[in-house]
């Protein structure tokens, strides 16, 4: 039986009561003694495990150049939005006509280091310029923060304290292997760094000295940027041979239960359900294990994904982001815009998500503890929910979903 359900069998004898507060006392303080210190004790800790880790006292000067937690930091990690973004809002943000004029321009521009870079990696030139634009718009947006101050208000911070005090240690290993100056090692209020907004511990298992001077530089470098992502993607299991996916036209009676990332199938099988081309040719086959990916439920697109898209999902878990980096890199090379966007897509605000959620829970579809996020129970609820309505098992939060609950 596990600790804490021992001690709770404790407090049915009267006696014990006062050995019960003290057990879940010394249970629980770690973390309360953790959240007393200050920031000055909690700086001098870190810098004692760092330089067990081997990390100079010459580096490890910039913690004195760190101030008190940030706030705005802290406000951003506690934000929440107030509307859950449609793919339509999400994909028209990111594609635009200069953006792939851009796109097309750099393309040219950098194609000799493209070329050597994918001899290398094999991954394609278009893709990484895709990954450039999603992630930093081709360089300019790469965060106004210091990389140390954010990792080190995170880290302070009791929620993910593990995870960001790793993420900081790896950071000052960066700077003691003398990469980046402390005050170049900018990036976002998470701590994602330079042109590629890799976390410290994904520049060190991944980044390549490109230009081999001795550095890796995300923030400056070009073939040190493209020889990193290329690298990242190419361990992911990037092939260099395929493309990310395609749009198709799923048929009238087809089964929604099968899409998601999780649910793969060869072409074949995929081409034997029905699923065609957009202009009604069958699906190619080839040896390829594939999903079908609805971002906008079965009203929207419908789309056939590969491994690489699978791969850039290591780069950035979200299905939104997967298919905006796939699209891009298709329209620098003269692809189509997507067929079937939605029309007046509705956003659902985080209140509305979390009444969803309220609602299926009490008929009888548990989605979990209601929070306004749509995650993996709240779309398995929402399967079970139009399965016992007839409705297409799509598993998406709608605005349409949710009037029909309420009547």
């Amino acid at each position: 039986m596990p600790l804490v359900s021992q001690l709770l069998y404790i407090h049915y004898d009267v006696r014990m009561k006062s050995i019960y507060a003290f057990l879940l006392l010394l249970l629980f303080s770690a973390p309360l003694v953790a959240q007393q210190q200050t920031f000055d004790e909690w700086l001098e800790e870190l810098r004692s495990e760092a330089i067990s880790l081997g990390i100079s006292e010459a580096t490890l000067g910039v913690l004195d150049e760190l101030e008190a937690p940030l706030e705005r930091v802290l406000e951003l990690d506690n934000s929440q939005p107030e509307f859950v973004q449609t793919f339509t809002r999400y994909l028209s943000l990111r594609i635009t006509p200069r953006q792939i004029s851009q796109g097309q321009a750099l393309l040219q521009q950098h194609a000799e280091l493209l070329a050597e870079v994918r001899r290398r990696y094999g991954v394609q030139p278009h893709y990484l310029v895709s990954f450039w634009a999603i992630e930093s718009n081709y360089g300019r947006a790469t965060g106004g923060f210091s990389v140390l101050q954010a990792l080190a208000t995170l880290a302070y911070d009791p929620r993910r304290a593990d995870f960001f005090r790793r993420e900081l240690l790896t950071a000052l290993q960066i700077l003691d292997e003398g990469h980046i100056a402390p005050d170049s090692m900018s990036g976002s209020w998470a701590g994602a760094m330079g042109q590629l907004q890799f976390l410290p511990s994904v520049f060190s298992n991944y980044g390549v000295d490109g230009d081999n001077d001795g550095r890796i530089d995300i923030w400056n470098s070009l073939p040190d940027i493209f020889h990193s992502a290329a690298n990242f993607l190419s361990q992911s299991g990037w092939r260099g041979d395929e493309r990310w996916g395609r749009e198709v036209v799923l048929p009238p009676d087809f089964d929604f239960s099968l899409t998601g990332p999780r649910i793969r199938k060869d072409l074949q099988e995929w081409r034997d359900l029905g699923i065609t081309q957009l202009g009604g040719e069958p699906i190619p086959v080839a040896d390829m294990q594939a999903s079908v990916i609805l971002p906008a439920g079965a009203a929207g697109p419908a789309f056939l994904t590969y491994a690489n898209f699978r791969a850039t999902m290591v780069y950035n878990p979200s299905t939104f982001y997967a298919l905006t980096v796939g699209h891009l890199a298709d329209r620098y090379t003269g692809g189509a815009a997507i067929q079937r966007m939605p029309e007046n897509e509705q956003a659902m605000s985080v209140a509305d998500v979390q009444e969803l959620q309220e609602l299926l829970n009490a008929a009888g579809f548990d989605s979990g503890e209601p929070d306004g996020r749509v995650g993996s129970l709240t779309r398995g609820a929402i399967r079970s929910y139009q399965q016992s309505q007839n409705l297409p098992m799509d598993g998406h939060a709608s605005a349409r979903l949710l009037e029909t609950l309420r009547n």
